[in-house]
C-alpha cells in the first residue's frame, strides 16, 4: 500500500464525518457570531480546542463570568469520555511517535470511531500511523472548515441561533447507533449504559455524568487489563 492509496482511503473513510463536522462546525461559528465574537476567534477556537460539544459549551463560558476552577469542572464533566477512550488507543497509539501527541489531542467521537474499525488500517506500523494521522487530519479540517463558513455566514446574515447546540447530542447518538450496529463487541457500549443508568439512579440527573465517566473508565480499565491488553 502506497503513499497515495493510503490518503484517498483515509479521505474516503472520513467523508461520513465531513458531511457532520461541516454543519456543526457552521453551527459554532453562528453561535459565536451571534454571541459578538468576530470569525476569529471562532476559527481559533476550532483549530486550538477542537473539543465538539465542548466548544459549544464554551460559548457559553465565554460570554459569562466563571472561574477557571468552574471552567475547568466543566469541561472534566463534558469530556471526561475521552479517558476511556484513550484507553482503548494505548495498543494503537504506542508506537506512533512524532504524530502522537497530534493524534491525542484530535481524538474525538467520530474520529474514535472511525479508527476503532480495523478493516481499512495498514498492517505495517508507519503506514498505520500516517492512515490515523490523515484521518485524525481531514476531520479537524472539516471542522475547522465549517466554522469559517458559519463564521462568515452568521457577518452577513441574521439567524435564530435557538436549539443549534442540540445538534451535538443528535450527533453522538448517531455515532453511538452506528458503532452499535456495525460492531462485533458490545461490551463497551453496554458497559457505557449501564454505569449511566446505575449514576443516574444514585446521583441524580444534576450530578451523574462524572461518577459516570469514572465508573466507566473503572470498568474498562479493568476489563482491558484482564484480557491482558495493557501487558502487550
Amino acid at each position: 500500500m502506497n503513499t497515495k492509496t493510503i490518503v484517498k482511503k483515509a479521505f474516503l473513510k472520513s467523508l461520513p464525518v465531513m458531511a457532520a463536522y461541516v454543519i456543526l462546525g457552521m453551527g459554532f461559528g453562528i453561535l459565536m457570531d451571534d454571541k459578538g465574537y468576530a470569525p476569529v476567534w471562532s476559527i481559533a477556537c476550532s483549530v486550538l480546542i477542537f473539543a465538539g460539544s465542548m466548544q459549544y459549551v464554551t460559548v457559553d463560558l465565554l460570554v459569562t463570568a466563571v472561574s477557571p476552577v468552574h471552567a475547568a469542572v466543566m469541561t472534566l464533566m463534558v469530556n471526561a469520555r475521552h479517558l476511556f477512550y484513550g484507553i482503548s488507543m494505548i495498543g494503537k497509539y504506542k508506537n506512533m511517535g512524532k504524530l502522537k501527541p497530534y493524534l491525542i489531542f484530535g481524538l474525538t467521537d467520530e474520529t474514535y470511531s472511525l479508527l476503532c474499525d480495523d478493516r481499512d488500517y495498514p498492517s505495517e506500523r508507519k503506514k498505520a500511523e500516517l492512515y490515523c494521522f490523515l484521518v485524525t487530519l481531514f476531520d479537524h479540517s472539516y471542522w475547522v472548515l465549517g466554522t469559517v463558513l458559519g463564521a462568515v455566514i452568521g457577518t452577513v446574515m441574521e439567524f435564530n441561533s435557538e436549539g443549534i447546540d442540540f445538534s451535538m447530542t443528535a450527533l453522538f447518538v448517531t455515532v453511538f447507533v452506528e458503532q452499535w450496529l456495525t460492531s462485533k463487541e458490545q461490551r463497551s457500549s453496554l458497559t457505557g449504559i449501564g454505569a449511566a443508568v446505575i449514576c443516574l439512579v444514585i446521583f441524580g440527573e444534576s450530578n451523574f455524568l462524572i461518577p459516570t465517566m469514572l465508573l466507566i473508565t473503572l470498568l474498562l480499565s479493568l476489563s482491558y487489563r484482564k484480557r491482558g491488553g495493557l501487558d502487550e
